[in-house]
């Protein structure tokens, strides 16, 4: 009788995911931390919402609609509703603000971090599932609700370590394309989607690619084909052309500084500028008058005229904006080892959004929004060396070199523990040898040890393995190296004590 074959599974990651190990989940961490203390101080609370949402709950506005599933994970529910993993977290929020619309404080000010999920091709650096950070305003009209927005993005950058010369907030409004698409006759949902969807790869695809998807469509080096906006040679001139009218502009001239601040602007210059630029229209102007009034109050309050600037390229793919839009580009350009730049892209993003919420009320709710995700921006504040919070607390190791006294020496790790140290009992099996090996590997600060002659005396031995390293590494005479005290005996009832003490001398 022939055996049967046990199904052993390959083991495998699914593609467009990752494993984040615990220097990046820290990373990640601090980087939380550092946004969430700056959204705290601005007034903003925190919010959770589900993984799950309701698929007619997150709209027609992904920004690979063309899909068949329509960019998301999807499944039915026991009742045969259709439920999908969240694509971010604003179409949530949406969904929140109208369900308990009539008990919220308005402007009801959040902000909320979690995992979203997205069912679009992957590639370098392009991930299905990562870790989104935002802050929003719902019932927040104006401007003015825009332009804190900006400088919230400018505060949280700063937070992470940036200075305001490794980075800029390039701002617009999608009522200037939205101008320039209605004087072209261009100007229904599908039209505009394909046109901003052509636009927002212009950092990715440059112009000649953004001018394919902008008429009949464009074919990458995989072989896939990508169906273009279908605007005529002129129209797609047009778009293009207005894609590069802010590099003329600057709503700050470099001598007007004042300690670092503008002085003295003229605004109306540009603006009156802008208002005479042929493919605008009222729509447009209701745009550049709300970037100026952005300008003053990024002004009023100070905020350095570097880290921010208007640019015409920026419209956000998704189809959701209405008004103010902006990303966060990285200037500091940081390394791989062979001194080649890493390619980030934008690390930040946002906008006004007045239509979200309406479609579940009935009437428009203004809101605005900023937005980061944390794995992309961790990743490139860690290569530029600006994430030092992300070190874990030294560790004790506690070695185990008699089975039969396991509980003695989970009793010593947990006193550590509540003397305020990161400690753990060696759980592992094995000689003493092996244990101090995986102590070293585990970069641990000490490892402790209690045997029998310990025990009788009231003792600890104590090995300082990180002065061990320091020393193995600088030191070539190996006598020299055993003059050094990097072994020592401490009383047990003092250990926690002691060991505090050398850590703050590390």
């Amino acid at each position: 009788m022939a055996k049967t074959k046990t199904f052993k599974p390959k083991a495998r990651r699914p593609r467009g995911f990752e494993d984040r190990d615990a220097g990046v989940i820290r990373a990640e961490r601090a980087l939380v931390s550092a946004a969430s203390a700056v959204y705290e101080r601005w007034g903003f609370e925190p919010l959770e919402t589900p993984a799950f949402e309701y698929a007619d709950a997150l709209g027609k506005f992904l920004p690979d609609e063309e899909r068949p599933n329509e960019g998301v994970f999807a499944l039915t529910d026991d009742d045969g509703q259709w439920m999908a993993l969240r694509y971010d977290l604003t179409a949530p929020l949406a969904r929140f603000a109208a369900e308990n619309f009539q008990d919220l404080t308005k402007p009801f000010r959040r902000y909320q971090f979690g995992e979203v999920w997205r069912n679009e091709k992957p590639g370098p650096g392009r991930f299905r599932q990562f870790v989104q950070c935002d802050a929003d305003s719902v019932g927040a009209p104006g401007p003015a609700a825009d332009a804190e927005m900006i400088a919230l993005a400018v505060e949280v950058m700063s937070a992470a370590g940036l200075q305001p010369d490794e980075f800029v907030v390039k701002v617009n409004d999608r009522r200037l394309l939205d101008g320039v698409l209605e004087s072209l006759g261009a100007a229904s949902m599908e039209s505009r989607m394909r046109v901003l969807r052509a636009i927002d790869k212009l950092d990715r695809l440059g112009l000649e690619g953004v001018e394919m998807l902008l008429g009949a469509g464009r074919r990458d080096e995989s072989g896939d084909f990508t169906e273009g906006a279908g605007l005529s040679k002129n129209q797609s001139y047009m778009v293009l052309n207005f894609l590069e009218l802010s590099k003329d502009l600057s709503f700050y001239n470099e001598n007007n500084y004042r300690d670092g601040y503008i002085s003295n602007v003229n605004y109306t210059n540009d603006i009156d500028y802008m208002f005479n630029y042929q493919g605008f229209n009222e729509t447009s102007r209701k745009g550049l008058e709300a970037l100026q009034e952005i300008a003053s109050i990024l002004n009023a309050i100070k905020i350095n005229p570097k880290a921010w600037n208007f640019d015409t390229s920026v419209v956000r793919g998704l189809g959701y904006y209405t008004g103010p839009v902006f990303e966060t580009e990285l200037l500091a350009t940081p390394t791989y080892p062979d001194g080649s730049p890493m390619q980030f892209g934008s690390v930040a993003s946002g906008g006004r959004y007045d239509d979200l919420v309406a479609r579940f009320t009935g009437q428009a709710v203004p809101a605005t929004g900023f937005s980061f995700g944390v794995s992309r921006f961790a990743a490139a504040l860690s290569a530029l060396g600006r994430l030092d919070a992300a070190d874990a607390d030294p560790l004790v190791i506690v070695i185990a070199p008699e089975k039969d006294q396991m509980a003695e020496y989970f009793a010593i790790a947990a006193e550590l523990r509540a003397a305020g140290l990161r400690a753990e009992a060696f759980v592992g099996g094995g000689n003493m040898g092996k244990q101090l090996k995986y102590a070293d590997r585990r970069e641990a600060a000490f490892a402790v040890i209690v045997g029998s002659e310990e025990r009788e005396q009231g003792v600890a031995t104590v090995k300082d393995l990180k002065l061990g390293a320091e020393l193995a590494e600088a030191m070539t005479d190996r006598e020299e190296w055993k003059a050094q005290k990097q072994q020592f005996t401490v009383e047990r009832g003092v250990l926690a004590d002691e060991l505090k003490r050398r850590l703050s001398g590390h």
